[in-house]
């Protein structure tokens, strides 16, 4: 049978003082006596005495706990994240309770709905694939929860976010394959709902166009997976004309892109130079290891909970919602091709 918690009630009575005295003597108030504090912390560490954080939280309206939707914890770039997260959260006294979206709509919905009937004070959310209505974040917000998106955003909603630099990012990555001398650079995008899909794409754009190279429908291929990297790689490279180079939206897509090339007998990068966007632990384990793009998850997931903290202690603070942009850089590795200097 579990034995009873300890409450001020019990240490009171048993130094035969008031719970108020007890209370005061735990939180080392200055208007108790020295004797009186030690003998006070001395029978709590005995009786093993914890505070009741339920009811701490009923008293202070604030159940010090925040709670943190991504898409998958798998990839190593919501990890990361993570760990910026729980570093501020840690610092500030405060608990973390983290749910996957596995990219569900729905799954994001029942999360995002089990959170604020949990009583969280703030959420951080990176955004599902499949969500395009937003609908349920502002129901949230307008009751008073503070909402901080972080990679993938709610477009239109007024809140705080953290984005990487994805456009700049995209650009870098394929400006390298062009000066490493690749001519037809194909892409394996993410989605177009996603802000993030939609910037890298961009930015490879802007770079073939920059450097006068023909932008083709057909090697803009929504394709963000391993398994169907693997196929549409195949596909790529069996047309008459095809691409020597090929950028991915993420390195576990381009780590599906390197196995084709492989099925196919093809040199990396001598026949098709190959280009990610995380540099993950992926990146460093592919044969040859991978080209990519840093996003900095550890400090977007710092910035983005000190983001969220100065929402929750300054709630009738009335200011503008905040963009911050982390840069990425260019991680030159073996599969891409030296720089061809003219």
């Amino acid at each position: 049978m579990k034995a009873p918690q300890i409450t001020i009630k019990d240490i009171a009575r048993e130094l035969g003082i008031s719970p108020s005295t007890v209370s005061r003597a735990l939180k080392n108030h200055p208007d108790i006596n020295l004797d009186t504090k030690l003998h006070v912390h001395e029978l709590a560490e005995k009786l093993h005495y914890r505070p009741n954080t339920i009811a701490l939280s009923l008293r202070n309206r604030s159940t010090l706990t925040i709670g943190v939707i991504v898409p998958e914890l798998v990839h190593h770039f919501f990890s990361t994240v993570m760990s910026g997260v729980e570093k501020v959260a840690h610092q500030e006294g405060y608990n973390v309770i983290i749910c996957q979206s596995k990219e569900s709509a729905e799954q994001e919905l029942k999360s995002t709905q089990a959170l604020f009937q949990s009583r969280v004070d703030g959420l951080l959310i990176s955004v599902a694939k499949e969500t395009e209505n937003f609908d349920y974040f502002s129901e949230v917000i307008d009751n008073g929860v503070p909402i901080v998106f972080f990679d993938r955003i709610a477009p239109g909603l007024d809140a705080d976010r953290v984005i990487v630099d994805d456009f700049q990012g995209a650009y870098n990555v394929v400006e390298h394959l062009i000066k490493g001398g690749c001519k037809r650079i194909a892409h394996l995008a993410a989605p177009q709902n996603l802000l993030i899909g939609r910037n890298r794409q961009f930015g490879y754009v802007d770079a073939l166009r920059k450097h006068h190279l023909p932008v083709e429908e057909g090697l803009m291929i929504q394709c963000d997976n391993r398994e169907s990297a693997i196929t549409e790689t195949i596909n790529l490279l069996s047309q008459p004309n095809p691409p020597d180079g090929i950028f991915a939206v993420n390195d576990l897509t381009a780590s599906g892109v390197i196995t084709a090339v492989r099925k196919m007998g093809l040199r990396i990068p001598e026949d098709v130079a190959i280009a990610g966007f995380s540099d993950g632990l992926i990146a460093q384990v592919t044969d040859p290891q991978l080209t990519t793009i840093e996003q900095h998850g550890y400090e977007i997931g710092e910035m983005a909970a000190q983001l969220l903290f100065q929402r929750i202690k300054n709630p009738d603070a009335i200011k503008e919602s905040v963009t911050k942009l982390i840069r990425t850089h260019l991680v030159v590795r073996g599969s891409t091709k030296p720089i061809v200097e003219k």
